[in-house]
Formats: C-alpha cells, structure tokens, sequence
C-alpha cells in the first residue's frame, strides 16, 4: 500500500530552532519540504567534503580490502583516494599516447638515438633511407645494413662512413629518412615506470579499501549535517519565530506533537490532509512477502507517485513468472537459488539484501520451472510436462501460454484502473478496455496461432463489447455527442496499443527457446571434443555467457513486461519522488 500523509506545519521559537531540529531527527518521522527553495541548499563546505567522499567510495566499491586498515583519518583517506584516482587516469591516458608512439615508430625496432649520437661523435656518419628493394645494391658506402622491408617493395636501409672518408653514393630514388623524436627502448621504459606506479596505487588502493565502513560512517554524518543545514536555512524565520514544514505518515502524525511535547518544546504543530493539486512524497510498505521486489525498484530508481498504485504485489507475482519461462533451465535456477543462498551475506553486500532475497525467489520459480520442462543446463533429464524445443507443438503451444499470460496481466491492469475509478462512470471505460483486450487476444491467435475468429468463439463479441464502453465512457459527459467524440478520438491509437501488447508477451516464448537451443548446442559442441579440458572450458564458458544473457532478458524483457505494458495499462506515470525523513542519528548541534 502506498501509506497516506498529512501536511504538517510546525512553529516554535528562534532560540529553540537547534533543539527542536534536534528532536524532529531523533523522531525520524517527518520529511522536511523548504520554505524558502532558494536556500535549500547545504553549508558549501560540508557538500564539498560530502561530494569528495561519495566520490572516494565510488572508487573503492570495486576494491576488495588487502590486509589490515591503515591508520588514517577518513579525510586523509579521501584524500589519497582521490588523488591516486587522479593519478591513474593521468597515467593510463600517458599510456595510451605512448602506446600510440610505439605504432608510429615500429619501423625503427630497437634503435637506440644514444648510439647514433656516439657513433657520429666517434666520426661515423649514419644515416637512413627508404630504397627500392631492386637499387639496394647501387648504394655505395663502407656499411649498407637493410633493415626492415617496408610497403610498396621498399627498404628502410641504414648507411655508414667514416668522416672525411669516402663519401656515399646512393640512388636517385632513395629518400631520407629523419630519425624520430623518441626512440622506442625510451618509451617502453616510461611506459613500464608508469604501469609499476600504477600497480604500486593498485595495491594501495586495496589497503584503503579496509578503511570503506570508516568512509561509510562518515558520509552518513555529513549527509546529516548537509541535511540540517538545508532545513535549517531553507525554514521560515525571523528574530522570533521559527517554522518548518513537511509530509508525515497519518499513522504517526497524531504522535508528532506528543513526542515534541515530552521534549519540552513550546512548538505549534498543524496537521492537516493534502490538497488534491498537491503531491507529497511517497512511502510504498507492501505486504512482507512481496518486499524483495523493492530491490527492483531501489535498482531501477522508479517510485510511484503518491496518487498512483503500489504495484509491488503484481510485480513480485509476475517477475519470477515471466524471468523463470525467459531462463528455460532448471539448472540455471538451481544456481540462481543456490548461490545466493550459500553467499548471502557477500552477494546482499555488493547488490543489497532485498535484491539478492529478489534473485533467491527467481531461481526458485526457475527450478521448478525447469522441472516441468525437465532442462537442466541444456540436458532434458526426463520426459517433460512442457516441452521447450524446435518442434512445431512446442513452440504454438509456448506461444498460446505467452499470449494467455499476457491477456491476464493487462486485463488485470485494467479492471484495477477500474476498481480505482469507482463510482465515476470511467470505471466502464476500463471493464470495456480490460474486454477489448480479451478480444485482441483472439485477434492475435487468429494471426499467429491461425485460430477461427468468428461469431462461433467470443472473440467477436468481446471486442465489440469493449469497444462500445471503451468509447462511450472514455470521457463520461452529459452531452453525449461530445463524450462519443472524444472517445472516438481517443480510440485509434489505444486498440493499435493493445493489439501490439498482447502479442508482445512473445517475447517469452522466444527469449526461452533461444535460451534452451544455446544451451544444447553448447553441450553438443562440448560432447564432440574429445580433449576433455577443452570440452569442459566450452560448458563453463558456454553455461556461463547463456545465464548471463538470461539475466540480462530478466531486466531487458521480464522488467519491460511489467514496467511499460503492465503499467502503461494502468496508467501509470511514475511521478513520484520517495519519502526520505529527516534523520539525524549522531545527535548533535552541527555549526551553523
């Protein structure tokens, strides 16, 4: 359920403004909105030294800590974070532009500039030309070495003589060639001091990284202080008075002034219900079990807004459903289930616990799922229920699930739409959609299934049902001519939609064969290697891309399926921002 709020205003004196912000972020119940937006904004120190950490976390939150903490302040960590992050993007762009010397000048090899200038300081004259392959023996000089053939039959040809000696004598086609800048001996030995530096920050980096809890436990206090000073100086105040406003839950409003009372603070408090234009901040609390799919929604940053649905229920029903016909294994949801489940306490580390609780409930819907079509990791083990493969029954039979499904999923949408719109008589136009839909499922299997669709079956008369109320009640008027216009205005595109809906659950049938086809060809592939390293190299690397697609289909069509079309059925717009109370757990009076 999507929690209700009240407005709450509360006024006390100027002297008492550190106290009662005091006791407002013990309470942890009130999400504080600016009276002023324009100074809603935190101490410019305080957001800098926050930014500075947030930015230092960023870099260890793929650093895994090597040995014990160093003995550092958290500023002083920061610091050295950010500057070896510094560094290391200094270095690896070095890198590249001496990598990129190296390219321009592989035709010279190993030559060293140093000895070219000894050998003319002993009074050798060397010097280098490009020379047709044919005229390398018309050079005279005391030493002609060829040195690299290079493109369009040419030589790259070192001369030699002595000073004041015989003098060299080349063909007219030969070409000088000037030495480079930067010998390549030079720049692979800048190259490898950067990397060992590199390497050497690498390391370090891995011993900050212990210092990450220390790090944690500061952003959180400067996230309070930032806090504190954007309430206090975005609040309404004078010499006398001071007021702040925000959103409680109507549940905890009443306890607001009981609590603020018991902390002997003269304060007013006025609560009262939000007003239809305005748009308070948004607490989803689902049922227990449905609460791992709050993961989802923390990943995918996505709140509904405060006058639209908690769609957490359907979600947490339809995810696992549609993930488990998209993966097609039940070896894959063994994995999914197990792995979690062994190493929870390190995977809800680097995903966060309702997730990883999310990826258990996955794995467990996919494993029974596989039972039923009895693949596991591509072996089908055992006759199955519900076959997943190429033969013509399978996949019409795979397809009629997936347009089933999809008819339940959005007429649901609808006819909640519906139940919301009670009394108003919109409520009909959402009946006459959820029926259009079950018509369009028809239509579709006519299509695709090639299924009768005639006054025989109630396709028909479920889309022209639907169609009628669909229209009629779009927009309820008691001037019918324009009620009929606007609904049949609106209609076009909205039929186009649920026709493309419906048939876009395909996806699970499809996404599923194609997981269990790359699956056996992968064994089959490794079954017709006869080293049997290699056979197993081919079944790791195979299994592992093919789950890791099946959990990339989780988000690129699972997701989608709810999110877009499950959701664009309800109406929603996702418009909401989350309610965030002001807390301050380190209790004290920051400076002002």
């Amino acid at each position: 359920m999507i929690v209700p709020m009240r407005k709450v205003y509360l006024v006390g004196r100027a002297s008492d403004r550190a106290r009662l912000l005091k006791a407002l972020g013990g309470l942890g119940a009130a999400h504080l909105v600016p009276v002023d937006r324009s100074r809603a904004v935190p101490d410019e120190k305080c957001a800098r030294r926050l930014g500075a950490v947030e930015r230092a976390l960023q870099v260890l939150s793929g650093v895994a800590p090597s040995g014990p903490a160093p003995d550092l302040a958290p500023t002083d960590a920061v610091q050295e974070v950010l500057q070896i992050q510094r560094r290391a993007a200094e270095g690896r762009n070095r890198l590249a532009t001496l990598y990129h010397q190296l390219e321009q000048i592989a035709v010279w090899d190993n030559l060293r500039l140093e000895h070219v200038r000894k050998l003319r300081e002993a009074g050798i004259d060397l010097r280098f030309y490009t020379v047709p392959a044919r005229l390398v023996g018309e050079i005279e000089a005391e030493c002609v070495e060829p040195m690299i053939e290079l493109p369009g039959r040419k030589v790259l040809v070192a001369v030699a003589c002595r000073t004041g000696k015989r003098k060299m004598k080349l063909p007219e086609e030969a070409v000088p060639e000037p030495l480079p800048i930067r010998d390549a001996p030079t720049i692979r030995a800048e190259a490898a001091e950067i990397d060992a530096s590199l390497h050497r920050d690498t390391e370090r980096l891995h011993e900050l990284a212990a210092l990450a809890p220390a790090l944690e436990t500061e952003r959180a206090r400067l996230a309070e202080q930032a806090e504190y000073s954007r309430a206090l100086h975005s609040a309404a105040a004078d010499e006398h008075l001071f007021g702040l406003q925000g959103w409680v839950p109507a549940e905890t409003a009443p306890i607001l002034a009981e609590s603020l009372a018991g902390e002997d603070l003269p304060v007013a408090v006025e609560l009262v219900e939000p007003d239809a234009d305005e748009q308070p901040p948004t607490l989803v609390r689902p049922p227990r079990w449905a609460r791992p799919i709050e993961g989802l929604f923390q990943m995918l940053g996505t709140t509904p807004g405060y006058r639209e649905f908690d769609v957490s229920v359907p979600f947490m029903i339809a995810l696992p459903i549609f993930t488990a016909m998209l993966i097609s294994d039940g070896g894959y949801g063994a994995l999914l289930l197990l792995v979690p489940l062994l190493a929870y306490r390190q995977v809800s580390k680097m995903i966060g616990p309702r997730f990883t609780q999310l990826l258990m409930l996955v794995g467990g819907v996919t494993l029974v799922w596989g039972g039923l079509t009895g693949a596991f990791f591509g072996f089908l083990l055992y006759e199955p229920l519900i076959p997943i493969d190429l033969s013509e029954s399978s996949r019409m039979f795979m397809m009629w699930l997936s347009f089933t499904m999809g008819a339940v999923h959005l007429s649901l949408a609808q006819l909640w739409q519906a139940v919301r719109h009670w009394p108003d008589l919109r409520w009909l136009n959402r009946v006459g959609w959820a029926l259009f839909i079950w018509g369009m499922y028809g239509v579709v299997r006519f299509f695709v299934l090639d299924d009768p669709i005639d006054w025989s079956v109630p396709w028909l008369y479920l889309l022209t049902a639907g169609a009628a109320l669909a229209v009629l009640f779009a927009s309820p008027s008691r001037n019918v001519v324009k009620a009929l216009g606007l609904g049949l205005a609106q209609f076009p595109l909205s039929m186009l939609s649920a026709f493309s809906d419906v048939i876009s659950y395909v996806r699970l049938m499809a996404v599923g064969l194609a997981s269990s086809v790359l699956a056996e060809s992968f064994n089959d592939m490794a079954l017709s290697i006869e080293f049997w390293p290699a056979a197993g190299a081919v079944l790791v690397f195979g299994h592992g891309l093919n789950m890791g697609l099946a959990l990339i289909a989780m988000f690129a069509h699972g997701v989608r399926l709810n999110m877009l079309e499950f959701c664009s059925n309800m109406g929603m717009q996702w418009t909401g921002y989350a309610y965030r109370p002001f807390i301050q757990n380190t209790i004290q009076e920051y400076s002002q």
